[in-house]
């Protein structure tokens, strides 16, 4: 069985190898027969060759069509020469981009980075033309930070190049300069602080760098280290590697020995564990600043003549030591010594980018619980890693159960680390499922950094069953039986069971024995959860659709199916699932659920991506069965079964009542948990959905749904726009107003630019304003994820065959001759950096069907409608991650390396 984000189902080897032999087979005979026929015309004949062609393998095309990602846009001079080119580092030069954008870009300093179109001359500065508004936030992702350093500025959309000289890092607010972050790390963010038109530069401190540049709604919190954030200047927290200690730390080691080798001042904790740091007087700052490597020019950087006082000169200083620290080799994580405050809602930096939280009710189920200790989820899955900064504390002793060493990847059996060393076989990805699932029910939350999960206060039960390629039947149902506390191949059990089971994979076809198992687990009072499958079909996938699992669908931001969704009459709920090809939402990133995850194409970096699947419906649901249980203790599994079939603890959508795309409705956490204290009757309340619509630069109207998500009756609803060139109407309402409404945008007599407006649905019980972005003008950009190579690679990860293709009205179309038959996986992605290797951080990557699940072609005639999606990559590094790798037993598979042919 494999995991399911979205993907199709593997096919039956033997059913392949059979076509290909009867293939093979018919050709034989075929060509016997002409040869025949050739020697009898031959001999009859008064002469010719002896000699005969040999006649060659047949071989085959393939062809497709490649959508570039939503809101993607391509620097217009990156260091590939085949991408096409036109200079943008002057403001008279600047390229004009829309908002919201995901855009890829590269910039070097003169003789810095690879051989290509920028390296002797660089390419210091990128500048971009765009249209903003108030509260957006602008995200800079510096890619490669070991080889490169970029800073982020924003000026007036007025400035010419009287404005401050490009990237003058020391420039003073004023002069047509706005905004700018210019920190060591990783992310630079500005918020934007009034509507209008606007220059962004993104430019080259220090060598050479991919970069991601997000435009879009700002989250609720800096996602970088920053200056703003609330925190002690002049602390750091720090944990050193067990086994990563250097020869000057020797195994007596001493909290003050350890400060000492990293130039700060001890304060507090011991070896083994967290520790608290100073950076002293000026006097230890300069010991420090020379101990980790931080030159002149880094220590300038933190002292910016801004006017700044003497506190935030000290809180740059922190941040460009923990930025140093993060590098080193020896060390787990640093962080700033955060000041917290008493939050219901978490304030986890990336959290305003976890839309689907708020669509099923959470903040308000939060009120009431955040889970609890005593409520174990077993996500059976790829493992998870231990080490994750979302993941420390969150875990209880789990188990691998990959029987075959050749997939487990760890190199043994079955054992009792369920560390995920990742599942790449050379020609795809690791895809770290298990960890983003798990991080979806309990990542550590409300601690300012990094993602929410469901169920916090609740415990992860990992469980390792999927290895390279998929996981076995016999594996899976061990791993049941190991979470229900049941008689299994490990030994002894553990000494307590899952409360819930996640099982976020499967397949076709039904087996007793996994009926078997899966009875006996919840007889023994385990929920289990599944994921419907991603096959767009009504058949019926395994283990969702055996009795006693509930089967969770997928639905993406707007509440309507997602595309790739399975459906039917298994189906029992659905949960937010993500639409990665979209960014309805407006945020400048694609509508995935955002979640823990990990990079391994070099050294092992933990990060948050954007998956879609109903793998991420799933876990939804299973966090907020942890939530109803951390209420009621003794819920049962016909109990919740009873719930989920009464429409008591769901969001009823599509036709009335259940039906085969949403099974009985979208999960409500804050139904699901007042109904867990007694039954209270809810007070009518009145939802919007979406509750952001972004209508682009072509679309002109969008249908608003309004409904009431409690059980008194609700009344009074009405609808207003705050803008004359939205209106919005009822398009299909009842008496009290609940129903459809039709926003409906007219552009006449606009100017060029982004505009924004509020629609404010009012009742007699609650409020709702739904915001509503759209673009003016002729700008000629089209959605564009760069110059892309499509790779064919064969069972070994080689590129057999490579097509270079420039985009075309959003779309990239692409032909590959000369295939002969036999098994492939098909990648794209843009090289920018010019090293011959495509999909590297900051580039865009795709693959068929998804990147995060890869699935094999097997090739025995033309194949045609091969067509898959890429896009920039979303993923955001951990802010307290070790770019070194992760401090356990297992280690981490090599990611495939995607080398292009020049």
């Amino acid at each position: 069985m494999r995991h399911r984000t979205a993907g199709p189902p593997t096919r039956i080897r033997d059913s392949i190898m059979e076509t290909v032999f009867l293939n093979k087979l018919y050709r034989s005979i075929t060509w016997l027969f002409i040869a025949l026929l050739l020697t009898v015309v031959s001999a009859c004949s008064s002469g010719g060759d002896d000699d005969e062609e040999p006649v060659e393998d047949e071989t085959y095309t393939l062809s497709g069509t490649i959508n570039a990602g939503a809101s993607d846009v391509a620097d217009s001079d990156v260091n590939d020469p085949n991408a096409n080119y036109a200079a943008n580092d002057t403001f008279s030069a600047a390229q004009s981009i829309p908002n919201p954008a995901t855009l890829g870009g590269y910039v070097n300093l003169p003789n810095s980075g690879e051989p290509g179109r920028s390296m002797s001359s660089g390419d210091i500065s990128d500048r971009f033309a765009v249209s903003l508004l108030a509260g957006q936030s602008i995200n800079l992702t510096v890619a490669d930070t070991d080889l490169g350093d970029a800073d982020l500025y924003l000026y007036e959309g007025t400035c010419t190049e009287s404005c401050y000289a490009s990237c003058d890092f020391e420039a003073e607010l004023g002069n047509g300069l706005v905004g700018k972050s210019v920190t060591e790390g990783e992310l630079e963010t500005i918020t934007v602080s009034a509507n209008g038109n606007y220059f962004i530069e993104v430019c080259a401190w220090d060598g050479a760098s991919n970069y991601t540049l997000a435009i879009g709604q700002a989250a609720s919190s800096a996602p970088s280290l920053t200056a703003d954030a609330d925190f002690v200047p002049g602390e750091v927290i720090v944990k050193f590697k067990e086994n990563g200690f250097t020869a000057q730390q020797t195994p007596s080691h001493t909290l003050e020995s350890l400060a000492a080798s990293v130039g700060l001042k001890p304060l507090a904790g011991t070896p083994g564990r967290q520790m608290l740091m100073s950076l002293g007087d000026a006097g230890q700052q300069t010991i420090a600043r020379t101990t980790l490597g931080l030159n002149k020019k880094t220590s300038q950087k933190t002292k910016l003549k801004t006017a700044q006082t003497a506190e935030q000169q000290l809180k740059q200083e922190t941040l460009a030591v923990i930025s140093a620290l993060r590098k080193r080799a020896d060390v787990l994580y640093a962080e700033p010594n955060y000041i917290r405050q008493a939050l219901v809602t978490p304030n986890d930096s990336y959290y305003a980018y976890q839309w689907h939280y708020p669509q099923i009710n959470l903040p308000d189920a939060w009120d009431i619980t955040t889970g609890s200790s005593n409520v174990i989820v077993s996500v059976i899955d790829t493992g998870v890693l231990l080490n994750h900064p979302d993941m420390v504390g969150q875990l209880i002793g789990g188990y691998d159960f990959i029987s075959n060493p050749s997939i487990a990847v760890d190199g043994d059996g079955i054992d009792s680390n369920p560390d995920d060393p990742g599942d790449s076989d050379g020609t795809r990805p690791s895809s770290f499922h298990g960890t983003h699932v798990a991080g979806t029910v309990a990542a550590a939350s409300n601690n300012g950094s990094g993602v929410a999960g469901i169920a916090w206060q609740s415990k992860i039960m990992p469980m390792r069953v999927l290895g390279r390629g998929g996981g076995t039947s016999y594996d899976i149902n061990q791993s049941i039986l190991y979470s229900a506390q049941l008689a299994n191949d490990s030994n002894p059990p553990p000494p307590q069971k899952a409360d819930i089971i996640n099982m976020s994979l499967g397949g076709a076809g039904f087996s007793q024995a996994d009926q078997d198992v899966i009875t006996q687990a919840r007889n023994a009072g385990v929920i289990i959860i599944a994921a419907a499958g991603n096959e767009n079909t009504s058949s019926l996938s395994y283990p969702a659709s055996y009795d006693g699992v509930v089967s969770v669908s997928a639905v993406g931001f707007d509440k309507s199916k997602a595309s790739y969704s399975n459906y039917g009459t298994a189906i029992d709920i659905a949960a937010p699932g993500g639409e990665t090809s979209v960014d309805l939402n407006a945020d400048g990133y694609a509508d995935g659920v955002l979640s823990t995850a990990a990079d391994d194409s070099n050294n092992l970096q933990y990060n948050y991506v954007f998956y879609q699947g109903t793998s991420m419906a799933a876990p939804h649901m299973a966090g907020v069965v942890a939530l109803m249980k951390a209420v009621e203790s003794t819920l049962t599994p016909s109990q919740l079964d009873t719930l989920i079939a009464s429409g008591m603890i769901t969001e009823d959508l599509g036709t009335a009542g259940r039906d085969d795309l949403f099974g009985h409705g979208l999960i409500d956490a804050y139904k699901a948990v007042t109904e867990m204290q007694g039954g209270i009757t809810l007070p009518a309340h009145l939802d919007v959905t979406p509750a952001t619509v972004n209508l682009g630069s072509l679309q002109s109207s969008k249908t608003l749904l309004a409904s009431n998500s409690g059980e008194d009756a609700l009344t009074g609803v009405t609808a207003a726009s705050n803008q004359t060139w939205l209106t919005v109407s009822p398009t299909q309402v009842d008496g009290n107003g609940l129903g459809s409404y039709t926003l409906t945008a007219n552009r006449t007599g606009l100017a060029d630019g982004t505009y924004s407006a509020d629609v404010t649905f009012s009742s007699a019980a609650n409020t709702v304003t739904v915001k509503v972005f759209m673009q003016v003008g002729t700008l000629k950009t089209e959605n564009s994820s760069g110059f892309i190579y499509v790779l064919l690679l064969d069972q070994n990860g080689n590129n057999v065959g490579q097509a270079n293709v420039a985009v075309s009205s959003g779309q990239y179309a692409y032909s590959l001759s000369d295939v002969s038959a036999g098994t492939y996986t098909l990648v794209a992605g843009s090289d920018i950096d010019n090293d011959n290797l495509i999909c590297d951080r900051g580039e865009s990557c795709g693959a068929y069907l998804t990147l995060d699940n890869v699935s094999r072609i097997t090739i025995a005639g033309d194949r045609s409608s091969l067509n898959f999606g890429v896009q920039h990559q979303s993923s955001i590094l951990a802010e307290s991650a070790s770019s070194t790798g992760q401090d356990t037993a297992k280690q981490p598979s090599t990611h495939p390396a995607y080398r292009r042919k020049p």
